[in-house]
């Protein structure tokens, strides 16, 4: 336990010098590699928080602006910045004093029991009182400075804990939308070839009935086009639970939406390579983490100025008489001053405990904030492996589409031309199908990538490792009061 001199003379010292017991904050550094990738490339544009844009799609960006508004977890965040700033002001209204108005009447009856009452004396007595006190605790050992410091860094989290829920949800509602355009654009996949499949069933039905081909042929057609059948009642099953989820996103339940296709949205611009890490600070959530771990430290300074004396300043002025027509009359003044110490002796390690406490919570919050960085980190570099590759299976399968295209259209013509059993175009429609089918899934995956890159860089980036535009600046703590 941190031993007590005399106090009259430590609280002397720290009046003049204004210390403030307890750690200052500093930013702790995080071991981690200084950029992402090579340098070698050209920096193009920075990318503003408002990235989901870059998709130049009104539909995406009306949803978005629905979600912001009437999301759930967004105005439980809201509420929540505002009970911190109520926090805020309350522990701050701690460095004043308080000032109180007192008044008082009363009116009294003497007992005529025992002691003869003297000649004179009044039997009923009133008495008349109003005053104005005041206490105020002399904030030494910057107790009351940290317990602001704390509040402060603690409003400043839940606005940052708001920013990693609206970028969260803009997220999940931009990755759903992407979902919802993928199964577009399959459904219209899906019913050009069911349609084709329809009418060579009608083609084989007729050529059956006049005898130039066989029963098997057809049945196979049929089999086909009901296979296609299936799966554009899978897809349109998963297209409603993806729209009831954009509905419940953006708060408005019941919401249907107009279909799209995929195939139609640009890919927004990657970063460039050479990235500096030193961009994590523009992630809400990092930032959130070193919110909690300002305040946590902060917390160490409160919990050791109550090892030392606290001294509070008491007074009251006002006036008291028995008349209430003498009540503000000059010989009616009243008044007190007083001083009052409040020195620890012994309290079997109490204090000292919560000062351990203070630490071990100070130690959570800064693991707390290395495992954000971290996390933040790989998540840079696992959307950026991602893309890259997503960008290489697009290539790859937009080859395979084409090929899949044109072996459909020549087995086609071996059919028609009867060199070829009708096994061989199913069997040709079926890998187109499953080809153009890839690519719409691929280009999603590639799409949500980029959302995610988008959102574990905290919203955007700038080519010369500033914030990008209309990011906040990185945390910083005003001084204490």
């Amino acid at each position: 336990m941190m031993s007590v001199k005399t106090p009259l003379a430590l609280a002397c010292a720290a009046l003049l010098s204004g210390c403030m017991v307890g750690p200052d904050y500093v930013r702790p550094s995080v071991d981690l590699p200084a950029q992402y990738g090579a340098t070698d490339a050209v920096a193009p544009a920075a990318v503003a928080r408002g990235w989901w844009k870059q998709f130049n799609d009104d539909t995406l960006n009306a949803l978005v602006d629905q979600a912001l508004a009437d999301n759930s977890d967004v105005q439980r965040a809201a509420a929540r910045i505002e009970q911190a700033d109520a926090l805020l002001r309350e522990a701050g209204a701690a460095l004043f004093p308080d000032v109180g108005l007192e008044a008082g009447a009363s009116r009294s009856r003497i007992s005529g029991v025992g002691a003869p009452i003297p000649a004179g004396a009044p039997l009923y007595r009133k008495n008349f009182q109003t005053a104005i006190a005041t206490s105020f605790e002399l904030d030494f050992w910057g107790k009351l400075r940290r317990a602001s410091e704390a509040a402060r860094a603690q409003a400043l989290g839940t606005r940052y804990a708001k920013d990693t829920v609206e970028l969260t949800l803009v997220s999940q509602v931009t990755g759903n939308y992407l979902n919802l355009r993928a199964l577009d654009a399959q459904l219209a996949l899906s019913r050009d070839t069911l349609a084709t499949r329809r009418e060579n069933a009608d083609i084989l039905r007729t050529r059956v009935a006049r005898g130039l081909t066989n029963e098997l042929e057809l049945q196979q057609a049929l089999g086909a086009q009901a296979q296609i059948e299936a799966q554009i009642a899978d897809l349109s099953r998963s297209r409603a639970l993806v729209e009831n989820q954009l509905a419940l996103l953006t708060g408005r339940l019941g919401q249907q939406i107009a279909p799209g296709d995929l195939r139609s949205l640009p890919l927004p611009p990657l970063p460039p390579a050479g990235l500096p890490s030193s961009l994590l600070d523009a992630r809400p959530d990092v930032r959130q983490a070193e919110s909690e771990l300002a305040s946590a430290n902060a917390l160490i300074g409160v919990a050791k100025a109550a090892l030392y004396p606290s001294i509070s300043l008491t007074g009251n002025y006002g006036s008291q008489s028995r008349e209430l027509s003498d009540l503000f009359s000059g010989p009616s003044n009243i008044w007190s001053l007083g001083l009052s110490l409040d020195l620890p002796l012994f309290d079997g390690g109490r204090r000292s405990a919560r000062v351990d406490q203070a630490s071990a919570q100070q130690k959570q919050a800064l693991a707390g904030y290395v495992s954000a960085i971290r996390n933040a980190f790989t998540d840079v570099r696992d959307a950026l492996v991602s893309a890259e590759q997503y960008a290489q299976s697009v290539e790859a399968l937009q080859r395979q589409a084409d090929a899949a295209t044109r072996s459909l259209q020549l087995a086609q013509k071996r059919y028609d031309a009867g060199y070829s059993r009708y096994l061989e175009v199913l069997d040709a429609q079926r890998t187109a199908n499953e080809a153009s089918l890839a690519l719409v899934r691929s280009r999603q995956g590639q799409l949500a990538e980029v959302v995610n890159l988008y959102a574990a860089l905290g919203g955007g980036w700038a080519a010369d490792g500033a914030t990008a535009p209309d990011a906040a600046a990185p945390t910083t703590l005003p001084a204490a009061n």
